[in-house]
């Protein structure tokens, strides 16, 4: 015991400071594309690179569904004019689908309005991970934030084993034709109110495996979400962030 006790001692505090400051993102991370319309000559190089169709241009405007998107940064890499990058805004949670289109537009990261959910949910939020056919990329990341480095318990976020104890269920994986009974299963035993979280890109929209018939291009199809996390997977600060965000939690 006090081996341990001076251990611990000696480890000293470990738990990151996000989000009270800025995370600390790795060299490689790409965030959030940004566009600069005035430099786009919609050549559609960025689209034709694009292996989920993530990148579109409509009325000679550029616009990139981040909920598609799986951030390999080829747009980026193969635009003659740089009118695309891949920024450091972690910052992509939304609360709705058409909140995760980039135009070019100034971006906020969109408040709640969800009422009943800040009611049940504003100081703790209790979360059963269902992984409906996913590689285990998005579920790996979002055990992390079970770790001391980000703990997610201090605010009040807790994984529970049974759906029957939560208030939410986590989706991750494009929802596989063999993985659908299972996951209705787990939100039709939660207990009422309960909400959804789109977790990755084949949660939101199948990612890179959109359009197989083994599949159903995301969460969507089945059950409406509540908080759409892009990414492939979404780092563990993108995750928490959109979290908190759904919380409310300000700091």
């Amino acid at each position: 015991m006090w081996n341990s006790l001076k251990a611990r001692l000696f480890q000293g505090f470990r738990t990151g400071k996000f989000p009270y400051a800025p995370p600390q993102l790795p060299e490689h991370f790409a965030g959030r594309p940004e566009i600069i319309p005035e430099k786009c000559d919609i050549c559609g190089k960025c689209a034709d690179a694009c292996p989920t169709g993530a990148v579109t241009i409509a009325a000679d405007k550029l616009s990139i569904d981040t909920g598609k998107c799986i951030f390999c940064g080829k747009c980026a890499d193969t635009c003659p004019v740089q009118a695309l990058t891949m920024s450091r805004e972690y910052r992509l949670a939304a609360m709705e689908r058409k909140e995760l289109i980039a135009d070019g537009s100034p971006y906020i990261p969109p408040r709640p309005t969800d009422r009943e959910f800040l009611k049940f949910c504003g100081k703790s939020l209790k979360i059963r991970q269902v992984s409906a056919g996913g590689c285990a990329a998005c579920e790996l990341d979002f055990n992390v934030l079970n770790t001391l480095a980000w703990d997610m318990g201090r605010f009040g976020i807790q994984v529970v084993a049974s759906p029957r104890h939560a208030d939410c269920i986590l989706v991750t994986g494009p929802v596989s034709k063999n993985m659908l009974l299972a996951l209705k299963k787990s939100y039709d035993a939660a207990p009422r109110p309960v909400w959804v979280i789109a977790c990755g890109s084949c949660a939101i929209s199948g990612g890179i495996f959109a359009g197989s018939p083994a599949v159903h291009d995301g969460v969507e199809e089945i059950l409406k979400p509540d908080l759409y996390v892009p990414g492939c997977p979404p780092h563990p600060a993108t995750l928490l962030e959109g979290i908190l965000r759904l919380m409310d939690k300000k700091f």
